[in-house]
């Protein structure tokens, strides 16, 4: 997910920033957890969007954007409501893991993804060559960020960002992204009225973010423009140029489902425990099916839904896919969709599909009584992060529970009933 950067600093950097600010699209999923850094109130807003448009001008001409062309993108621009809205709303509820890919990995999915990937399949083969990210991953990126081509948003790039960097959270991340969505239209790539994405500017057939494209866009198709709106190819390629730089291995799997043997320790299930696949099996963890990655390959134990859900070793594939979307849910949704473009691979451990999930407030209030406890989960901003976790299996430990990590509806019960003591 994106960075923070103070706003005042920003208009003090070149845009040769930009390219270290690149980072992948992720507004446009709905089981995203929006990161602490997002959570900053936003800040105070020149007088006028007119006024804040005339400072932005001088630094724009400043990073080397060309005066006429700053006038003509921006003339007649006015905030959208709309998309304010969108970036101040905190949903209540979010759907558990099982729904969000009941929906990511749906048999119509599947199978217009296997048509496509046999239609492509040339193109494919020459992006894996170059760049040694496998066909099926391309395509399941492909379907999970714009239904394969179809929702690419409708959404004025230029005017959603500039409605976020003038009254938006984290502004200067915004100014940043609208900086790096006039370099795009400075250097011809697509015209101002075609460069429309989602509402948080995450565009083309791929939803790269404006840094993301500058840094990591490629013309494979050989026109001459990096289109991620109208060629399949330049967006797939290009989605391949992403994870190549974020460290995908060609050849080695993204991860696979995993037996866990009785009495296993589930504080074990930690992104930072990672452990060779020997050394998993060595304590009893085995895959439900052959995997073809080497026995040194190291990996982390991930249980989405807690000790009653399935359980999955990840390995360093799968965080390049988080750096494309810092979302495990989509990471998981990526790997399983890109599986079943192969052939049929459905996963064995039962999700628990009659447990609630805790709403926003209730994740807070779980938060809250936790740090009451005398254990530490950070800030109580409903996140449920690294150390809300480490204080969950904390609490869980000390109540004789299994150490999953994992915040459920008798975990908050039991925190509400130690806080009447």
């Amino acid at each position: 997910m994106p960075h923070q950067f103070p706003r005042r600093a920003l208009a003090l950097l070149p845009l040769l920033l930009l390219a270290a600010c690149a980072q992948a699209p992720a507004e446009n999923l709905p089981t995203i957890t929006t990161p602490a850094a997002a959570q900053t109130t936003a800040e105070e807003p020149l007088t006028s969007f007119a006024d804040w448009r005339q400072a932005l001008r001088s630094e724009a001409i400043a990073a080397g954007i060309d005066a006429a062309l700053f006038d003509r993108v921006l003339a007649g621009i006015s905030p959208d409501p709309a998309v304010l809205k969108a970036d101040s709303s905190q949903p209540e509820f979010t759907r558990p893991v099982w729904e969000y890919l009941d929906g990511a990995v749906s048999s119509s999915r599947i199978g217009r993804g296997r048509v496509l990937l046999a239609q492509h399949n040339l193109v494919l083969q020459r992006i894996e060559q170059q760049y040694g990210v496998e066909a099926q991953i391309l395509v399941a990126i492909w379907g999970l960020e714009s239904n394969f081509g179809n929702n690419i948003g409708s959404h004025s790039v230029i005017r959603s960002l500039a409605t976020l960097a003038y009254d938006g959270r984290r502004q200067g991340f915004w100014r940043v992204q609208l900086l790096a969505a006039l370099q795009i239209l400075q250097n011809g790539d697509v015209p101002s009225e075609r460069m429309i994405g989602s509402w948080a500017g995450a565009m083309g057939q791929t939803q790269f973010m404006p840094t993301t494209y500058n840094q990591h866009a490629v013309d494979f198709d050989g026109d001459g423009k990096r289109d991620l709106w109208n060629s399949s190819t330049d967006a797939l390629a290009s989605a391949a140029h992403y994870l190549q730089a974020s460290g995908w291995q060609r050849g080695q799997p993204w991860g696979f489902e995993v037996s866990l043997p009785n009495g296993f320790d589930y504080a074990l299930a930690d992104p930072d425990q990672r452990r060779t696949l020997a050394e998993w099996a060595e304590l009893g963890v085995r895959p439900m099916a052959p995997t073809g990655a080497a026995a040194s390959a190291r990996a982390s134990l991930q249980l989405p839904a807690g000790h009653q859900g399935p359980a999955f070793l990840l390995l360093d594939n799968f965080r390049s896919i988080l750096k494309y979307n810092n979302s495990t849910s989509y990471a998981l949704a990526i790997g399983l969709l890109a599986d079943n473009l192969l052939r049929p691979s459905e996963v064995k451990g039962q999700w628990p599909r009659g447990e609630r999930q805790l709403g926003r407030s209730e994740r807070i209030e779980l938060q809250e009584l936790l740090t009451k406890a005398g254990f530490d989960p950070g800030p109580a901003d409903g996140i449920i992060g690294a150390n809300t976790r480490k204080a969950i299996r904390a609490l869980q430990l000390q109540l004789n529970w299994p150490a999953d990590g994992y915040p459920n509806t008798e975990l908050l019960q039991q925190l509400r009933a130690k806080s009447k003591h």
